[in-house]
């Protein structure tokens, strides 16, 4: 029998091979032909692992999701080791759900397209408001965190704020998707940065 690890991996090249394919193609034209040729395996190896297209949307969707989120808290750990403010953490972090590379292009792609199938599908509806409420609920307690640590006023409001940081980190990533040339990385600090700014108006205490 082949061992955990090996199902994982099988299931992995099969959900990035649909991926690769939904961003440069579009779902309506992904098969599971067209994923069995670019993965090099058979259709039936994956038919094995999904038994439909939905199967292989909904896992696809949640290994997209996962990636980004582990990227983020690898820029988090790595910004509280180095005592960065928590402003400085939060766009490090929502850059990473940004199309401005390849494999990020990819994931933005696919986490867009299947957003849009979402809004008739109950199941995909799940895993994508699962997504935003852990979003705005993240972006919600660094402000929280802010104000404890003084870069935030105690005034703002923490829910209406992250609305506001998470529609504007949306919408940036919608415009760079469908701009042709390359994403260029300043845009981080032409328009994330001043969003980030009205919230965080204040210097971190902790480590003065």
């Amino acid at each position: 029998m082949p061992r955990v690890a090996d199902h994982d991996q099988r299931r992995t090249l099969m959900t990035h091979a649909f991926q690769r394919l939904l961003a440069e193609e579009g779902l309506s034209r992904v098969t599971f032909s067209k994923v069995a040729a670019d993965a090099g395996i058979s259709v039936g190896l994956i038919q094995h692992y999904f038994a439909n297209k939905d199967e292989l949307l909904r896992f696809s969707y949640e290994d997209c999701l996962r990636r980004s989120a582990d990227r983020v808290a690898q820029h988090i750990s790595a910004g509280e080791a180095a005592g960065q403010p928590i402003s400085a953490m939060l766009l490090a972090g929502l850059a990473e759900l940004l199309p401005l590379d390849a494999e990020r292009k990819v994931e933005f792609r696919v986490d867009r397209s299947l957003w849009t199938l979402s809004l008739n599908n109950p199941e995909l509806a799940r895993i994508a408001q699962r997504a935003h409420h852990e979003l705005h609920g993240r972006i919600a307690t660094a402000i929280r965190n802010g104000k404890e640590c003084g870069e935030v006023n105690a005034e703002v409001d923490s829910v209406a704020a992250a609305t506001m940081i998470t529609s504007a980190t949306r919408g940036l990533g919608d415009i760079l998707s469908i701009d042709s040339a390359p994403a260029d990385p300043a845009v981080l600090d032409v328009v994330l940065r001043p969003v980030i700014s009205t919230v965080f108006t204040g210097r971190c205490g902790h480590f003065d």
